[in-house]
């Protein structure tokens, strides 16, 4: 999924499900930060004081893409959560080993993981993990199927387009498809480029086992969507039993046909046009205005720091302990040790 989905599509869901504007802002802004969240490292300021991060993505252009360890502990827990085949704590697949690793759709092992944000919200980081934690769990209905890691299970043959869109129409398109699916990396979706990130789509590959694959992006994204308010609700119900209505009929349909009308292939400007419809009030919450700046003026990053530019020092914030990029960066690191020692291990999956 991308930013149209990770931060406008998480904001309303988080509205729908009874948050006010400014807790639904951390909370969507953190879940598309976990793409832009690039750089790792320590951080120094001029005072002395240093504050080590820890990266939540890869560019794609990326020498970390080539090296094992960098891609478990980036797109395993952050982007391609393994699915153990939807099979419960102590079972395995059919299989090698990749079988448990491949990212299912609300697996059991995607539910516990916000089964904990919702009980482990106490933290002045809560929204921030919730916000993370929904970036994941969302992603395992777009990159259901797929690995994060360079394997076989990841090849991507004779992708095509099987509705109506007219996106990927011309040869050049058609081409350019073609070619992806040769010269990508077997890693995540890579062969299959942006297909299974496009909330109006419908499309087939044929997989490593040369199986036909079928999507229906839009309903696996509504599925999504409404999942993510059913977590949301439960988390204000402090409660992950609460038996969470979900998002309602009408606004459904408003998600679903802003995903079908939407037909653009530059996230971007999809982005551009729910924010639009979020100005407008077409949701039962009203009118809202709604921001994201990634890595710019205005960012999280150039609030805690001073400036989003890199630079060798910082000057110290008196408000850097408190600020939206490093509770960010807090809720990464817990996240990550809890799928990959804690949550992962109970399925017998060592990663990273």
């Amino acid at each position: 999924m991308q930013i149209d989905f990770h931060h406008t599509v998480t904001y309303v869901t988080a509205r729908l499900a009874g948050f006010k504007h400014g807790q639904a802002d951390i909370i969507a802004h953190a879940a598309q930060y976990v793409d832009d969240a690039t750089s790792s490292g320590p951080v120094y300021f001029e005072n002395g004081a240093i504050f080590s991060r820890i990266s939540s993505a890869h560019e794609m252009v990326d020498v970390r893409n080539l090296q094992k360890l960098a891609n478990q502990q980036a797109w395993l827990p952050f982007h391609f959560l393994p699915g153990n085949d939807g099979l419960g704590p102590g079972q395995n697949p059919e299989g090698s080993f990749v079988r448990k690793i491949i990212c299912k759709p609300d697996s059991p092992i995607a539910r516990k993981m916000v089964r904990q944000a919702i009980l482990d919200q106490d933290k002045p980081y809560g929204l921030h993990r919730l916000g993370v934690t929904l970036h994941v769990y969302a992603d395992t209905w777009a990159h259901q199927n797929f690995a994060g890691l360079h394997h076989e299970i990841n090849e991507v043959e004779d992708p095509v387009e099987t509705g109506s869109s007219g996106v990927f129409d011309s040869v050049g398109d058609r081409i350019k498809l073609d070619m992806i699916d040769d010269i990508a990396p077997a890693l995540g979706h890579g062969r299959a480029y942006v297909l299974p990130d496009m909330p109006f789509l419908a499309w087939k590959y044929k997989n490593g086992h040369g199986e036909e694959i079928r999507r229906h992006n839009t309903d696996e994204f509504c599925e999504a969507a409404d999942q993510l308010c059913r977590a949301m609700q439960q988390y204000r119900e402090r409660d992950p039993n609460f038996s969470a209505p979900g998002i309602g009929n009408k606004d459904m349909h408003r998600i679903q046909d802003l995903f079908g009308a939407i037909k653009k292939e530059n996230a971007e400007k999809r982005h551009r046009d729910w924010l639009q419809s979020i100005r407008e009030g077409v949701f039962s919450f009203g009118s809202e205005e709604v921001f994201y700046a990634g890595k710019s003026d205005g960012s999280w990053k150039g609030d805690a720091l001073g400036t989003s530019e890199d630079q060798r020092q910082y000057p110290w914030k008196k408000h850097f302990l408190e600020s939206n990029w490093k509770l960010f960066h807090d809720a990464i690191q817990v996240h990550r040790l809890y799928v990959v020692h804690d949550l992962l291990p109970q399925y017998g999956i060592c990663a990273a």
